[in-house]
């Protein structure tokens, strides 16, 4: 395996599958299949997601909600989010560890990193829900902060398009596909593929992201494995 030890970034919107809002759970089954091809390879797995499908702090924001208060309602839902994932990996005969940035007993206990590299070595997906437990922090960041904690080999960023592009291949078909990029390329580009702050951080502690197309199945194992799928962004 090329990583032993990952952090696995999904966003809220990829957990909506077709839908326009909320939980698919078509999607949470696929993604825990995926987990657990991985976690069967003996990769260590914890997962960080986002709460866009639910509810997002900037939105609210924007509509004249507080700031913070909108931001904790975003850290809410991503515990709703975790808490979904975390029933459906254990579905699969997966063991869990939900832990988080605000501790909600007893949903979860608080997120700290002895606890979350111990329940991996022993086997454990660990999932952190909660974000960084601070508003104005985006999931990315907490993504960050997580895999700089856990002393994760890479952060995996599962996305819907299968790496970073010079423009959104989505809207502009004539986009162009990197396979390696550097953290100060990417920036120079303003290539949207984690907030600053987080790029800062990865890029501070020499932490790679690989970016690849989470929603084919069987793509994070072959992600962890080495296989050129996606884009690689390090120092």
């Amino acid at each position: 395996m090329k990583y032993n030890r990952v952090l696995l970034k999904l966003s809220g919107e990829s957990l909506m599958g077709s839908q326009s809002y909320g939980i698919d759970p078509s999607m949470l089954e696929q993604y825990a299949k995926d987990i657990r091809q991985a976690v069967e390879q003996h990769v260590e797995v914890a997962i960080v997601i986002g709460g866009g499908n639910i509810f997002r702090g900037l939105s609210g924001a924007a509509k004249g909600m507080d700031r913070v208060q909108g931001d904790y309602m975003g850290m809410l839902a991503t515990l709703i989010n975790s808490m979904a994932l975390q029933a459906e990996l254990e579905k699969q005969g997966l063991k869990t560890e939900l832990l988080s940035g605000l501790a909600i007993e007893p949903i979860c206990k608080e997120m700290s990193r002895r606890r979350a590299i111990e329940a991996m070595q022993n086997g454990k997906v660990v999932i952190i829900g909660g974000g960084s437990g601070n508003p104005f922090f985006t999931t990315d960041t907490a993504s960050a902060l997580r895999a700089v904690e856990i002393k994760a080999d890479a952060i995996l960023k599962g996305t819907r398009v299968d790496g970073v592009y010079t423009a959104d291949p989505e809207k502009d078909p004539s986009a162009k596909k990197y396979e390696q990029l550097t953290f100060q390329e990417a920036m120079a580009k303003k290539l949207k593929v984690m907030d600053l702050t987080a790029f800062a951080l990865c890029e501070e502690n020499n932490l790679p992201i690989y970016v690849f197309d989470m929603n084919k199945p069987g793509n994070l194992l072959k992600a962890v494995s080495g296989e050129n799928i996606g884009t690689e962004v390090h120092k």
